[in-house]
């Protein structure tokens, strides 16, 4: 019964942060240097598939339904607060960006570097809290499914890090070097 609730959660979460991220794109500077198409294709060729096996339950063919963790009702409700705990960082992050935000690879006209808030923990908490945040959705849902598209997500984001980084030492070349020795990418004082 708790299962059922908290799928419904989940899904409904997900939903919520979607919503969120597209109402946060009327709000972001002119952009002045975007990466290529193909790239963003690129990412979402993983990301996409990797949310969309953590929130679809028809997606639970074969090996990718069998379980990891037990159908308990701890690991649903610890999941959920992960997941959450994910989504809410995530929305801070994207809240201290600002203007400066982007779904893309880009640079905004006017770009600031950001390195409070969040950006004091790490250098990218939006892909820290989607991340986690996929991570207490797999736990939730407790199926190997959940765990592929927890490495497809993180896969992604990893790949976009690395499109990130040298756009942002062109951009900023005396400061972002000393921030990147300062903060780390994901995991304060570990990655």
């Amino acid at each position: 019964m708790i299962m059922a609730h908290v799928d419904s959660l989940l899904l409904s979460i997900w939903i919520g942060l979607g919503l969120f991220w597209l109402a946060g794109t009327a709000f972001t500077k002119r952009t002045a240097r975007a990466q290529p198409v193909g790239a963003r294709l690129l990412h979402l060729a993983f990301v996409l598939p990797g949310y969309l096996l953590l929130v679809s339950n028809r997606l639970a063919i074969g090996w990718l339904g069998e379980r990891f963790v037990p159908a308990a009702p701890w690991a649903a409700i610890a999941g959920l607060a992960v997941t959450i705990a994910g989504c809410l960082l995530a929305a801070w992050a994207r809240l201290t960006l600002g203007a400066n935000w982007s779904g893309r690879v880009t640079l905004k006209e006017g770009h600031e570097l950001i390195t409070t808030g969040p950006y004091a923990l790490a250098r990218h908490p939006i892909y820290t809290g989607l991340i986690t945040a996929a991570g207490g959705t797999a736990l939730a849902i407790g199926e190997w499914r959940g765990m592929v598209g927890v490495a497809l997500v993180a896969f992604a984001f990893l790949t976009k890090i690395r499109q990130e980084e040298p756009l942002m030492l062109q951009a900023f070349p005396d400061a972002y070097p000393e921030y990147r020795r300062r903060v780390k990418k994901l995991i304060p004082g570990i990655l």
